[in-house]
């Protein structure tokens, strides 16, 4: 019978998948789309593959779920015209849709907690600023490589990326990204990095009593 942690992430992935479907049935641009919910595509299997020999915080399969579902709402609309991002813009006078800024800032936001997860478990860094350090580092180096991918498929589709990118006649829109992605990893660092610690002594109780039961 499975623990009500996994009965719980077996919702959730549930809940992505039906999402992807709800997102999929009629997106306004299908190639926009699938670009933008591919990585939820890739990772979702790879947790799934992993969950046995590498479980991760419930933390942090939570905060995968919520940019999940960030990125579909963006590829079912593309990010330049998602609802919520004009009702953003109205109520603070923006120039323009800025639901965009809030995937980027998620960009940094969680894969921040999944370094910093990472590079905990398999102790390969000392030092708490060392590791703060390392985590945006990472995070920054994320952002980009997606950078580059926007660059490449503007060089490959020429006009037809303009969905894709995003950018809506900014011409720092790069370069708000990456500053976007920083302040979320800074964020998740600041507000998360003890609530993510308790979770992880927990998580390695919890696996030095399924290798050696009897003690």
């Amino acid at each position: 019978m499975p623990s009500p942690r996994t009965s719980w992430l077996m919702l959730a992935a549930g809940a992505v998948i039906g999402l992807l479907i709800l997102s999929g049935w009629n997106p306004y641009d299908r190639g926009t789309w699938l670009m933008e919910v591919l990585p939820v595509m890739i990772a979702l299997p790879i947790l799934w593959a992993t969950y046995e020999r590498f479980p991760l915080t419930s933390l942090l399969y939570a905060l995968i779920f919520l940019h999940a579902a960030v990125l579909i709402l963006g590829g079912t609309y593309t990010y330049a015209r998602v609802p919520l991002g004009f009702q953003l813009q109205e109520l603070f006078d923006l120039s323009r849709n800025p639901y965009d800024k809030i995937g980027h800032f998620f960009q940094g936001f969680v894969p921040a907690l999944v370094a910093r997860e990472i590079l905990i478990r398999g102790q390969y860094v000392r030092g708490r600023r060392m590791l703060a350090f390392l985590v945006v580092c990472i995070v920054l180096a994320i952002s980009a490589t997606y950078e580059f991918i926007e660059w490449g498929a503007a060089l490959v589709l020429g006009q037809g990326a303009d969905e894709f990118l995003g950018t809506q006649g900014d011409p720092w829109d790069t370069q708000s990204d990456m500053f976007l992605a920083l302040i979320g990893s800074t964020v998740a660092l600041l507000s998360l990095s003890s609530m993510h610690d308790r979770q992880l002594q927990r998580l390695d109780r919890y696996a030095q009593i399924e290798k050696d039961p009897v003690s």
